[in-house]
């Protein structure tokens, strides 16, 4: 028996048996399709990119990485013929994660400047930053209310005042 065999057998009890798995890694029951989403991949609102109305170019990055980013055209520069907005990523060093976190980028760009205001980025942003605020001000709140019990225990403690 091989080293892969014994790894997938492993695998496979590990995967029907133990309750305590996630429930994530859970395989679903026959005929039930699931999908999940997080973080910026439930904006479903964004606009569809047509490939056509987009120029793609490959560029050396900028940055920290030495000769790995000067001698590595892996930065991606997406910009969008009808409105002209220009969008680079040299987030990795992966030509192909680039490409594809170039594309979300200028789908945020694009509901950004055809919604204004109204676009789902920048109401999760502005709700985001009030979650933040409210997070601030009762942090605030809790530490003066600290200050004044410290205050008030340190009057009653004082040696002058005899109030039995």
């Amino acid at each position: 028996m091989s080293l892969i065999s014994c790894m997938c057998s492993f695998t496979r009890v590990l995967w029907r048996g133990s309750p305590s798995m996630s429930p994530m890694l859970r395989p679903l029951p026959a005929g039930l399709t699931c999908v999940l989403a997080a973080g910026k991949k439930d904006l479903i609102d964004l606009p569809v990119l047509n490939e056509d109305e987009l120029e793609e170019q490959f560029v050396r990055g900028s940055g920290p990485g030495g000769q790995a980013t000067n001698k590595t055209s892996n930065c991606v520069v997406l910009k969008h013929i009808p409105t002209g907005i220009v969008v680079k990523c040299h987030q990795t060093r992966s030509v192909d994660i680039n490409r594809k976190r170039a594309r979300e980028i200028m789908r945020e760009k694009l509901d950004i400047s055809y919604k204004g205001e109204h676009s789902e980025v920048l109401v999760r942003k502005k709700e985001s930053e009030l979650r933040k605020q409210e997070k601030r001000r009762k942090a605030n709140e809790n530490l003066e209310r600290k200050r004044l019990f410290k205050e008030a225990l340190a009057a009653e403690s004082k040696p002058g005042n005899d109030s039995v």
